[in-house]
C-alpha cells in the first residue's frame, strides 16, 4: 500500500534518485552477502530509494540504510574550499536476489 503511494509520487523522478553505484573494496565485499551501495539524491528517503531500486532493477529489497557525509573542508593553493556533501544508500536485497553492477 505504502509502496504504491510512493511509486506514484516519484514516477518522473525515479531514475534521478539513484545517481550512481558505489563500487569500492568495502561494497564489493558486502555484495557477497546480498548488499549493494548507491550514491543517491540528497532529498531521497528510504521508501523512495526502495521503490526506485525495486522498479529499476526488478528485485526485492529487504532494507535500506542511509549515510549522510558532510563535505570536508580542504585547502588548495592557500584558498579554502569545501567538497560536496554525499548521501549513500546501503541496500539489503532479499535472499536469492542479485544486482550486477560491475561486470568483469
Amino acid at each position: 500500500m505504502m509502496a504504491d503511494k510512493v511509486k506514484k509520487q516519484i514516477q518522473g523522478w525515479m531514475y534521478g534518485v539513484l545517481l550512481r553505484p558505489l563500487i569500492t573494496e568495502k561494497t564489493t565485499a558486502l555484495s557477497e552477502n546480498g548488499h549493494v551501495a548507491f550514491v543517491v539524491d540528497p532529498r531521497a528517503t528510504k521508501n523512495v530509494i526502495k521503490v526506485a531500486i525495486e522498479a529499476i532493477y526488478d528485485v526485492k529489497v529487504e532494507g535500506v540504510n542511509i549515510l549522510n557525509l558532510k563535505g570536508k573542508t580542504k585547502r588548495f593553493r592557500g584558498k579554502v574550499g569545501t567538497r560536496k556533501d554525499v548521501k549513500k544508500a546501503y541496500v539489503r536485497l532479499a535472499k536469492g536476489e542479485k544486482i550486477e553492477l560491475a561486470k568483469a
